[in-house]
């Protein structure tokens, strides 16, 4: 079996591997970039194996031309930007110390031992540069069976760096079929409590990846009963993400992580995953949405038309029922509906408070005309 992606093939990468195997090393595709190309799935980041020391790396880029940006040159990986593209170069490596969060390494020159720190067995398959596949620990099977599946202990691969525990359920989320690994159930939910000593963005990223996937509802519920969902978001409810799921796929509108989130609940949720403020803000939109705006025409002029379709789709999940499509049609209509009047078409004849209640008098007007009143309809009753 070969992996077959034009990516592959491309001349920058081509390039990339040529200047390290005709040096004498090894040059192997690796994780991402091979699962993504044997499950049919867009390839996105390019990363290489090769037993190069990562100085050596360097040197090989700079005389063949290519840019070399040492980006993690401690941990053994080196950025070789060809023709405009990143290859993330790492050296052979195994684990000397680890405390749950970051790794001490050492060099190596056995892709065994590279593969045996890797997390899943699925993400240990390596690629030669002309396609042909090394699976050192056998993670084909499971790639083929979408069984995500701890490398060697399971306990041992999660002590070594406690995200690895919301690795597990994002990848099944994404990736998996059937239930879960059980051995690997069983110790996420054994070493739960290690999540505490994650950094909130750490965790934050990790599970809004999480809530991306297409079909999260089951994951989160053994996430639930496995004890790990606490840990992450205290106080969350899972009990409507199945219902979003459906009514947004019923609906064909995208998967969004923070209507999702919405849907969870939780307590302090910007906080606890530590949200950017262009997130939090989308957050804090949805949640005022569904707490004080019913008219789905409202919503849209008063919120725009991408949080008004997550509160749409928020309400009829809590309520269990599908959005017609006169309230998508209200939203959209409502989205850029403009208020025809403004505060100089009342002035002089009102000031101050009472000009302001006014306005909001008026709008009121022609909100409930469905947007339909013009301006010298509201005027000409708004100033008798």
């Amino acid at each position: 079996m070969k992996v077959r992606g034009e990516w592959l093939y491309q001349a920058p990468t081509q390039s990339v591997c040529r200047l390290l195997e005709e040096a004498g090393f090894q040059a192997l595709f690796v994780g991402g970039c091979v699962r993504d190309d044997l499950l049919g799935v867009p390839v996105r980041d390019i990363d290489i194996a090769t037993d190069a020391l990562p100085d050596t790396v360097v040197d090989l880029a700079e005389v063949a031309g290519l840019k070399a940006v040492p980006t993690g040159i401690e941990h053994g990986t080196v950025t070789v930007v060809a023709g405009g593209l990143p290859h993330e170069v790492t050296t052979f490596r195994k684990d000397v110390e680890t405390d749950g969060r970051r790794a001490t390494v050492a060099f190596s020159t056995d892709v065994v031992e590279d593969a045996r720190r890797r997390d899943f067995t699925m993400n240990a398959i390596y690629a030669r540069s002309d396609g042909d596949l090394i699976d050192p620990l056998n993670g084909l099977p499971d790639l083929k069976a979408g069984l995500i599946r701890f490398i060697d202990d399971a306990e041992q691969r999660i002590r070594e760096d406690y995200l690895r525990i919301l690795r597990f359920f994002r990848f099944h989320a994404w990736y998996g079929r059937g239930g879960l690994d059980p051995d690997g159930l069983a110790a996420c939910a054994a070493l739960s409590d290690g999540i505490e000593s994650l950094s909130k963005e750490r965790i934050g990223a990790e599970f809004l990846k999480l809530l991306t996937a297409p079909e999260p509802a089951e994951t989160i519920a053994s996430m639930r009963n496995s004890g790990v969902l606490r840990h992450v978001l205290p106080g969350a409810d899972d009990g409507l993400i199945g219902p979003l799921v459906h009514l947004e796929g019923a609906h064909r509108v995208p998967a969004d992580p923070l209507r999702r989130l919405a849907a969870l609940g939780g307590e302090n949720q910007t906080e606890n995953l530590r949200l950017s403020r262009a997130q939090a803000k989308q957050l804090s939109q949805i949640l005022e949405g569904m707490g004080r705006i019913a008219d789905p025409g409202e919503l849209g002029y008063r919120m725009g038309e991408r949080t008004a379709v997550d509160v749409l789709l928020l309400k009829a999940a809590v309520e269990n029922r599908h959005v017609s499509q006169q309230e998508f049609d209200a939203v959209a209509t409502g989205s850029v509906a403009e208020f025809p009047v403004s505060a100089s078409d009342l002035m002089p004849a009102f000031q101050g408070p009472a000009l302001g209640d006014k306005l909001a008098e008026l709008e009121r007007e022609w909100l409930a005309s469905g947007f339909t009143l013009r301006r010298e309809d509201l005027l000409g009753t708004g100033l008798s």
